[in-house]
């Protein structure tokens, strides 16, 4: 078995304006919706080297993040410390901040500063994001995780939200998709990742 993928001649620091315009490709590529209008992908992926499951699509958001994403990682975590009382209460809160009835958006799925930088075409330096853990979800979750280990500057961010802004809501939303991968980096590294997935999950129930 073999797979081909497309070389990209990759180059440093974009230069003024290239992070502005990777922002407003990201919110474009978002504008493309499932046709179906459900939350998923036609098949399963990974998340690095953790399985994502994607199949069967889903037509709840929250039952969709719950189930396929939070609940996922809280059986490979064996749930995070958290007693049985706990998850459901954390699942409860999740499904109430999950509530906001996004469109199911084309994401790019694993968006850390590792997957996004520049490379030139003729001439001109365009923004190019690469290894992805595509699904059909709420963008917001494709925004929070530039949060998460930084690497986007603010010209990212004013390029998204002049293409399409956020809804209000979305910082704390932000906690709740997050704390996704860094379940998932608990199971792949462990360490201190346990301690700050729990300070996340204290976090969401006090919302």
């Amino acid at each position: 078995a073999f797979v081909v993928f497309e070389r990209l001649d990759l180059v440093g620091g974009g230069g003024e304006g290239t992070y502005a315009a990777m922002g407003r490709d990201v919110a474009r590529m978002h504008r493309c919706l499932a046709p179906d209008g459900r939350f998923g992908y036609p098949i399963d992926n990974t998340i690095g080297a953790t399985r994502q499951f994607n199949v069967p699509s889903m037509a709840s958001w929250p039952d969709f993040w719950n189930e396929k994403r939070l609940g996922h990682m809280l059986k490979l975590t064996r749930g995070a410390g958290l007693t049985e009382d706990d998850v459901e209460k954390l699942k409860g809160k999740t499904k109430e901040l999950l509530s906001h009835a996004p469109a199911p958006s084309l994401l790019h799925g694993d968006l850390w500063g590792g997957n996004a930088s520049f490379c030139r075409d003729g001439d001109v330096v365009v923004p190019v994001i690469f290894d992805p853990a595509v699904y059909y979800g709420d963008r917001e979750a494709d925004v929070a995780m530039t949060y998460l280990f930084g690497g986007f500057d603010a010209d990212f961010y004013r390029g998204y939200e002049a293409e399409w802004p956020l809804p209000d809501g979305h910082e704390r939303r932000r906690t709740v998709y997050n704390l996704y991968h860094i379940l998932n980096h608990q199971v792949l590294f462990g360490g201190s990742y346990a301690q700050q997935a729990r300070e996340m999950i204290e976090q969401i129930l006090q919302y």
